[in-house]
């Protein structure tokens, strides 16, 4: 169950003029792990909505699948971060994420006064994708985006809610595909020529190897700290997510969404987080 502060302050965002991303797609990735009785993501979103920024939600619910799969008798298995799922555990992925995390958020967002609209990647085929790792079973590597699906919502002035659930380029007898939250914000934020990608997490940022919190990082240091193995986990799609998008146009934000305001935090340029640049 979702629940977000029933009391948050009402505050205009006042985006700086020099940010310009009120035309420009702006696409936040919620951890389903961010989402709880302190943060103010919903305001903040249907805020921004007001203000004239499109923005994009793609949201994740690793937490809520583990659950559920531990109430089968079923042990998660990871690579790399990436979810291994065989056709039971993609029943499953696809129940939580299309059904109940997807109508969570939207309903939250549109009982605030916001215009939002829950979709999964294979509505449109807004997602597609194919199998290029078999070692992780059901699940889309690299993946497509159909901007124009995307565009006509906007253009209509609602919210895209996306859940990660991929078409399945390879195989009309399995026609979905799992498709990791992280890898997918960063496939839209590219299609749609975003300005900003935000993941939301339930970490403050990206650490180095003596635990302290990265403000800011390039794109070269970003990959020597991959190299290194210092990232591991879940960290790992976030962070070649944000190679990928940083390298094509836009700057990426890493953020403990937990809080209030954080996300109104991090488009007013205030400092937190880990924001990966360029250079």
């Amino acid at each position: 169950m979702i629940e977000e502060n029933p009391n948050p302050k009402q505050e205009e965002f006042f985006l700086n003029k020099d940010m310009d991303i009120r035309f420009n797609n702006l696409v936040v990735k919620i951890g389903g792990s961010t989402l709880g009785s302190g943060d103010t993501t919903f305001h903040d979103l249907v805020a921004l909505q007001d203000e004239g920024v499109n923005p994009i939600v793609v949201h994740g619910g690793g937490k809520l699948i583990d659950k559920w799969l531990g109430q089968l008798g079923v042990r998660p298995k990871f690579v790399d971060g990436l979810r291994v799922t065989d056709s039971d555990t993609l029943e499953v992925v696809i129940a939580i994420l299309t059904g109940v995390v997807n109508t969570s958020i939207v309903s939250a967002i549109n009982q605030l006064g916001g215009k939002a609209v829950g979709v999964s990647g294979v509505d449109g085929n807004i997602i597609v994708g194919k199998i290029d790792r078999p070692e992780l079973g059901l699940v889309a590597g690299e993946v497509n985006v159909n901007a124009e699906m995307l565009k006509t919502l906007i253009d209509s002035g609602i919210i895209p809610v996306i859940a990660p659930i991929a078409t399945n380029l390879n195989d009309k007898e399995q026609p979905c595909l799992n498709a990791n939250a992280d890898t997918v914000a960063g496939a839209v934020a590219i299609a749609m020529q975003s300005k900003k990608l935000i993941f939301m997490t339930d970490v403050e940022g990206v650490y180095d190897s003596s635990r302290r919190l990265i403000k800011k990082i390039t794109y070269n240091q970003l990959n020597k700290l991959i190299e290194s193995n210092v990232i591991h986990g879940g960290m790992i799609p976030k962070l070649n997510a944000c190679l990928k998008v940083v390298d094509n146009l836009c700057a990426a934000h890493i953020i403990d969404g937990r809080g209030s305001n954080a996300l109104k935090d991090c488009l007013a340029k205030t400092l937190i987080g880990t924001s990966i640049v360029k250079k």
